[in-house]
Protein backbone atom coordinates (compact mmCIF):
# COMPACT_ATOMS: atom_id res chain seq x y z
CA UNK A 1 0.00 0.00 0.00
CA UNK A 2 1.33 3.25 -0.94
CA UNK A 3 1.95 5.84 1.64
CA UNK A 4 1.09 9.33 1.99
CA UNK A 5 4.92 10.09 1.59
CA UNK A 6 5.58 8.31 -1.92
CA UNK A 7 6.14 11.24 -4.51
CA UNK A 8 9.16 13.50 -5.48
CA UNK A 9 10.01 16.56 -3.18
CA UNK A 10 11.56 19.25 -5.53
CA UNK A 11 13.75 21.96 -4.65
CA UNK A 12 13.80 25.56 -5.55
CA UNK A 13 16.53 24.55 -9.07
CA UNK A 14 14.70 21.86 -9.71
CA UNK A 15 16.70 19.02 -8.23
CA UNK A 16 14.22 16.30 -6.98
CA UNK A 17 14.44 13.41 -4.20
CA UNK A 18 12.23 10.56 -3.24
CA UNK A 19 9.93 11.34 -0.57
CA UNK A 20 7.30 14.11 0.21
CA UNK A 21 8.08 14.45 3.46
CA UNK A 22 11.70 13.00 3.61
CA UNK A 23 13.62 9.62 3.21
CA UNK A 24 15.19 6.99 5.76
CA UNK A 25 17.16 4.27 5.44
CA UNK A 26 18.50 1.31 7.46
CA UNK A 27 22.30 1.06 8.44
CA UNK A 28 22.35 -2.66 9.59
CA UNK A 29 25.39 -3.81 10.88
CA UNK A 30 26.56 -7.64 12.49
CA UNK A 31 29.72 -9.86 13.09
CA UNK A 32 31.15 -11.90 10.95
CA UNK A 33 33.12 -15.05 12.05
CA UNK A 34 35.73 -12.84 12.87
CA UNK A 35 34.18 -10.35 14.57
CA UNK A 36 34.68 -7.95 12.26
CA UNK A 37 31.39 -5.95 11.06
CA UNK A 38 29.56 -6.86 7.42
CA UNK A 39 26.96 -4.38 6.53
CA UNK A 40 23.54 -5.34 4.68
CA UNK A 41 23.29 -3.06 1.38
CA UNK A 42 20.91 -3.52 -1.33
CA UNK A 43 21.50 -3.95 -4.67
CA UNK A 44 18.98 -1.49 -6.57
CA UNK A 45 16.77 -2.77 -9.55
CA UNK A 46 17.76 -0.83 -12.51
CA UNK A 47 13.92 0.55 -13.12
CA UNK A 48 14.50 2.41 -9.92
CA UNK A 49 16.06 5.62 -9.06
CA UNK A 50 20.20 5.55 -9.54
CA UNK A 51 19.35 1.80 -10.32
CA UNK A 52 22.49 -0.55 -10.99
CA UNK A 53 23.88 0.45 -7.50
CA UNK A 54 24.34 -0.10 -4.02
CA UNK A 55 22.54 1.24 -1.19
CA UNK A 56 20.75 1.16 1.93
CA UNK A 57 17.26 -0.32 2.12
CA UNK A 58 15.25 2.29 2.94
CA UNK A 59 12.53 4.94 0.90
CA UNK A 60 10.20 7.77 1.63
CA UNK A 61 8.76 8.51 5.18
CA UNK A 62 5.25 8.77 6.08
CA UNK A 63 3.72 11.96 7.46
CA UNK A 64 2.86 9.67 10.53
CA UNK A 65 5.76 8.16 10.88
CA UNK A 66 8.72 8.84 12.68
CA UNK A 67 11.91 8.56 11.03
CA UNK A 68 13.49 5.17 13.03
CA UNK A 69 10.03 3.72 12.01
CA UNK A 70 10.26 4.62 8.30
CA UNK A 71 13.63 3.07 8.14
CA UNK A 72 12.28 -0.27 10.42
CA UNK A 73 9.13 -0.50 7.98
CA UNK A 74 11.60 -0.14 4.73
CA UNK A 75 14.33 -2.58 5.92
CA UNK A 76 11.12 -5.06 6.40
CA UNK A 77 9.46 -4.46 3.15
CA UNK A 78 12.45 -4.26 1.31
CA UNK A 79 14.73 -7.26 2.68
CA UNK A 80 12.54 -9.41 5.46
CA UNK A 81 14.31 -7.98 8.23
CA UNK A 82 12.49 -8.28 11.80
CA UNK A 83 12.13 -5.37 13.85
CA UNK A 84 12.57 -8.16 17.11
CA UNK A 85 16.10 -9.16 15.70
CA UNK A 86 17.48 -5.76 15.38
CA UNK A 87 18.63 -3.09 17.95
CA UNK A 88 18.59 0.56 16.97
CA UNK A 89 21.66 2.40 18.45
CA UNK A 90 21.29 6.05 17.20
CA UNK A 91 20.36 7.82 13.77
CA UNK A 92 21.86 10.40 11.57
CA UNK A 93 20.78 13.19 9.04
CA UNK A 94 23.29 12.01 6.29
CA UNK A 95 21.55 14.41 3.82
CA UNK A 96 19.70 17.60 3.39
CA UNK A 97 18.12 19.64 0.35
CA UNK A 98 17.18 23.13 -0.51
CA UNK A 99 13.82 21.65 -0.56
CA UNK A 100 13.66 21.14 3.26
CA UNK A 101 13.75 17.50 2.60
CA UNK A 102 16.36 15.21 4.16
CA UNK A 103 17.84 11.59 4.37
CA UNK A 104 18.20 10.15 7.73
CA UNK A 105 20.07 7.05 8.41
CA UNK A 106 19.20 5.07 11.24
CA UNK A 107 22.02 2.82 12.52
CA UNK A 108 21.31 -0.95 14.06
CA UNK A 109 22.72 -3.92 14.74
CA UNK A 110 22.02 -7.51 14.65
CA UNK A 111 23.62 -10.52 16.64
CA UNK A 112 24.32 -12.36 13.20
CA UNK A 113 23.69 -11.70 9.34
CA UNK A 114 20.29 -11.97 9.24
CA UNK A 115 18.38 -14.05 6.04
CA UNK A 116 16.73 -11.52 3.93
CA UNK A 117 13.97 -11.48 1.43
CA UNK A 118 14.48 -9.15 -1.39
CA UNK A 119 11.51 -7.47 -2.67
CA UNK A 120 10.80 -5.93 -6.45
CA UNK A 121 13.31 -3.17 -5.56
CA UNK A 122 16.36 -4.92 -5.25
CA UNK A 123 18.69 -7.02 -7.70
CA UNK A 124 20.13 -8.11 -4.55
CA UNK A 125 21.03 -8.15 -0.88
CA UNK A 126 24.33 -8.82 0.54
CA UNK A 127 26.08 -8.69 3.50
CA UNK A 128 29.26 -6.75 2.75
CA UNK A 129 31.98 -6.65 4.83
CA UNK A 130 32.52 -3.20 6.00
CA UNK A 131 35.81 -2.77 4.72
CA UNK A 132 34.57 -3.74 1.54
CA UNK A 133 31.43 -1.09 1.00
CA UNK A 134 33.89 1.70 -0.66
CA UNK A 135 35.08 -0.94 -3.21
CA UNK A 136 31.35 -1.28 -4.88
CA UNK A 137 29.20 1.41 -7.05
CA UNK A 138 27.28 3.05 -4.51
CA UNK A 139 24.60 5.29 -4.53
CA UNK A 140 25.67 8.66 -4.95
CA UNK A 141 24.11 10.12 -1.79
CA UNK A 142 24.99 6.80 0.31
CA UNK A 143 28.71 7.59 -1.15
CA UNK A 144 29.00 10.99 0.23
CA UNK A 145 27.03 9.79 3.95
CA UNK A 146 29.28 6.95 3.88
CA UNK A 147 32.80 8.30 5.58
CA UNK A 148 30.71 9.55 8.53
CA UNK A 149 29.06 5.97 8.84
CA UNK A 150 31.61 3.75 8.79
CA UNK A 151 33.09 2.18 12.09
CA UNK A 152 36.53 2.19 13.92
CA UNK A 153 37.43 -1.06 16.02
CA UNK A 154 37.04 0.10 19.20
CA UNK A 155 39.53 -1.63 21.95
CA UNK A 156 37.00 -0.98 25.48
CA UNK A 157 38.36 -1.25 28.68
CA UNK A 158 36.18 -1.54 31.73
CA UNK A 159 37.39 -0.40 35.40
CA UNK A 160 35.96 -3.03 37.26
CA UNK A 161 35.30 -1.14 40.20
CA UNK A 162 33.65 1.52 38.73
CA UNK A 163 31.60 -0.15 35.94
CA UNK A 164 30.26 -3.82 37.61
CA UNK A 165 31.00 -3.09 41.04
CA UNK A 166 28.28 -4.87 43.06
CA UNK A 167 26.18 -6.10 40.14
CA UNK A 168 28.86 -9.14 38.99
CA UNK A 169 27.06 -8.27 35.66
CA UNK A 170 30.00 -9.04 32.73
CA UNK A 171 27.75 -12.09 31.18
CA UNK A 172 24.63 -9.67 31.16
CA UNK A 173 27.31 -7.14 29.74
CA UNK A 174 28.75 -8.91 26.89
CA UNK A 175 25.47 -10.38 25.85
CA UNK A 176 23.60 -6.72 26.16
CA UNK A 177 27.33 -5.51 23.97
CA UNK A 178 26.42 -2.75 21.25
CA UNK A 179 28.73 -3.37 18.68
CA UNK A 180 28.31 -0.04 17.14
CA UNK A 181 28.88 2.61 19.37
CA UNK A 182 28.72 6.88 18.89
CA UNK A 183 32.24 8.36 20.16
CA UNK A 184 32.67 11.46 21.53
CA UNK A 185 33.97 13.04 18.49
CA UNK A 186 31.03 12.12 16.69
CA UNK A 187 32.46 9.29 14.84
CA UNK A 188 31.10 5.34 15.11
CA UNK A 189 33.17 2.41 16.75
CA UNK A 190 32.30 -1.26 15.99
CA UNK A 191 33.04 -3.02 19.93
CA UNK A 192 33.81 -6.74 19.15
CA UNK A 193 34.61 -7.10 22.70
CA UNK A 194 35.33 -5.77 26.09
CA UNK A 195 38.33 -6.25 28.57
CA UNK A 196 37.78 -5.88 32.22
CA UNK A 197 40.36 -5.23 34.28
CA UNK A 198 41.37 -3.43 37.55
CA UNK A 199 42.13 0.08 37.45
CA UNK A 200 46.01 -0.10 38.71
CA UNK A 201 46.50 -2.73 36.00
CA UNK A 202 44.60 -0.48 33.58
CA UNK A 203 48.04 1.50 32.14
CA UNK A 204 50.35 -2.03 31.59
CA UNK A 205 47.18 -3.53 29.64
CA UNK A 206 47.11 -0.30 27.50
CA UNK A 207 50.35 -1.00 26.02
CA UNK A 208 49.96 -4.90 25.15
CA UNK A 209 48.70 -5.80 21.56
CA UNK A 210 44.95 -5.64 21.50
CA UNK A 211 44.44 -8.84 20.43
CA UNK A 212 43.17 -10.92 17.42
CA UNK A 213 41.14 -9.00 14.76
CA UNK A 214 42.37 -5.48 15.49
CA UNK A 215 43.97 -3.10 12.87
CA UNK A 216 46.66 0.20 12.96
CA UNK A 217 43.38 2.29 13.18
CA UNK A 218 41.83 0.77 16.40
CA UNK A 219 40.67 3.38 18.73
CA UNK A 220 42.08 2.50 22.69
CA UNK A 221 38.29 3.39 25.21
CA UNK A 222 38.25 2.96 28.95
CA UNK A 223 35.27 3.18 31.44
CA UNK A 224 36.57 4.96 34.38
CA UNK A 225 36.09 7.76 37.13
CA UNK A 226 39.66 7.62 38.90
CA UNK A 227 41.47 10.68 38.54
CA UNK A 228 44.32 9.11 39.01
CA UNK A 229 43.99 6.91 36.71
CA UNK A 230 42.56 9.27 34.15
CA UNK A 231 46.12 11.46 34.48
CA UNK A 232 48.22 8.51 33.62
CA UNK A 233 46.46 7.68 30.64
CA UNK A 234 48.00 8.68 27.18
CA UNK A 235 45.95 11.60 25.56
CA UNK A 236 44.98 9.02 22.64
CA UNK A 237 43.05 6.68 25.09
CA UNK A 238 39.03 7.65 25.02
CA UNK A 239 37.52 7.53 28.15
CA UNK A 240 33.84 6.86 29.03
CA UNK A 241 31.65 7.60 31.84
CA UNK A 242 30.32 4.08 33.71
CA UNK A 243 26.86 5.68 32.31
CA UNK A 244 27.86 4.89 28.96
CA UNK A 245 28.16 1.02 29.38
CA UNK A 246 25.52 1.01 32.29
CA UNK A 247 23.06 1.74 30.06
CA UNK A 248 23.93 -1.13 27.67
CA UNK A 249 22.27 -3.15 30.55
CA UNK A 250 19.07 -1.57 31.21
CA UNK A 251 18.40 -1.54 27.46
CA UNK A 252 15.58 -4.08 26.35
Amino acid sequence: MRGDGDGWATGPDGSRHWGKHGAAGLLLRAPLPDETPAVLLQHRAVWSHQGGTWALPGGARDSHESTTHAAVREAHEEAGIESAAIRVRTEVVTMKAASGWSYTTVIADAERPLPTVANGESTELRWVRETDVAGLPLHPGFEAGWPQLRTTEVRLLLDRHDVLGERGALAQLSKALPRTVHLPDGTYGWLPRVEVLEALDAVGRLAEPAGHGTTLGTVTAIVTTDPDLIEQLPATVVVLPPATVLDWLDQP
